[in-house]
């Protein structure tokens, strides 16, 4: 799960806003934010790439012995149809 920071922000100039109690070494820095849910969309995204990555190093590295080039392909194939069938985050289209 990720952790999220509550914050409040100014729908006006966009200023976000997360009191905290403070020790007296408080300075403002400039920091970049994404939406949670865009994070998820995200790192889901990642997820799947690097699943489909390591299918494409398998493809590449396996050298059947003999006959049993068609036993590796239908195991491809099963693994291949296994991470398209799994469930994405949000609507997008690949």
């Amino acid at each position: 799960m990720t952790d999220t920071l509550t914050a409040w922000q100014c729908i006006g100039c966009g200023r976000l806003e997360a009191p905290q109690p403070c020790i007296g070494v408080c300075q403002d820095r400039k920091v970049e934010l994404a939406l949670a849910s865009d994070y998820r969309v995200a790192l889901a995204r990642a997820q799947a790439a690097e699943a489909a990555l390591g299918l494409a190093r398998k493809l590449a590295t396996t050298n059947p012995r003999g006959d049993r080039w068609r036993d590796a392909y239908l195991a491809f194939q099963d693994e291949a149809r296994r991470l398209l069938a799994e469930p994405r985050q949000g609507n997008d289209k690949p």
